[in-house]
């Protein structure tokens, strides 16, 4: 970590920026902001391949995001659980939730843009999903990989983070009825690790959804109004199977 101090203003750059500033300048956070950005654009370059780089130049926007996300048929784990990089999950062209968000952060950070994961967590009793978050004109919204028609795409309309995570509330629940949302990490900034480690990686990334995982985490719910919470109704249920991609038959079989 560094710090630059300017009279008595102290401004904290991450170590991912590597600047020199002259005593006497003005430096203003969203230039800082920017600078972090380029900078890290820069090397995620020099690490992508030809075609990696022209896939993400491509993806330019969120919508262009989601919408090449949305081709990619979900990755059901046949073999194991997986955990890959944007690279692998591009030449595999199968992603599930947490994959989908890091090919999102990647794309982001290619043009310049904070490459961020939001982690939800749940009762024991369900899945955690994970999505990339992005903020336009001081709204954020998320690019979402899943297989069902809830907890997808988020336009940028919400506030703040915690906006963005509670609009995800009413649609996270199991096949009992229960909603089952708990907690929202704080966005959790990709950037301080090296392109290579994270995008470009051949091992799966226990690592990273461990750090993710410990990080700080905000309740959704007040513990005094849990047993408030109304299950969902049978429509929702049924919405809930409607899926986009579906299972191998051979994976199906092997699972019952």
């Amino acid at each position: 970590m560094r710090f630059v101090q300017h009279h008595a203003i102290l401004i904290f750059i991450p170590s991912v920026a590597q600047y020199t500033f002259c005593d006497m300048q003005v430096v203003s956070v969203a230039g800082i902001i920017r600078a972090m950005g380029e900078a890290y654009r820069t090397r995620l370059k020099r690490v992508c391949t030809t075609v990696e780089c022209a896939l993400f130049a491509r993806l330019n926007s969120p919508q262009k995001i989601q919408d090449y996300l949305d081709t990619l048929p979900i990755n059901f784990e046949i073999h194991g659980e997986t955990y890959m990089s944007p690279r692998r999950t591009i030449a595999e062209q199968t992603a599930h939730c947490l994959e989908g968000a890091l090919v999102a952060a990647a794309a982001f950070a290619y043009h310049g843009k904070a490459p961020l994961l939001l982690d939800f967590q749940t009762t024991h009793d369900d899945e955690d999903h994970v999505v990339a978050p992005f903020e336009i004109h001081g709204y954020w919204g998320a690019v979402s990989k899943t297989n069902h028609a809830i907890l997808r795409y988020r336009d940028p309309v919400y506030r703040s983070i915690r906006e963005l995570a509670l609009s995800y509330f009413h649609e996270y629940f199991n096949e009992s009825g229960k909603k089952t949302l708990r907690t929202f990490s704080k966005p959790f900034d990709l950037s301080r690790y090296a392109p290579d480690q994270w995008v470009c990686a051949r091992d799966d990334l226990y690592w990273l959804v461990e750090a993710l995982d410990a990080s700080r985490h905000f309740p959704v719910v007040p513990a005094k109004n849990v047993r408030a919470l109304r299950s969902v109704s049978k429509i929702e249920i049924e919405s809930m199977r409607h899926t986009e991609w579906k299972q191998p038959h051979k994976f199906i079989l092997e699972d019952t």
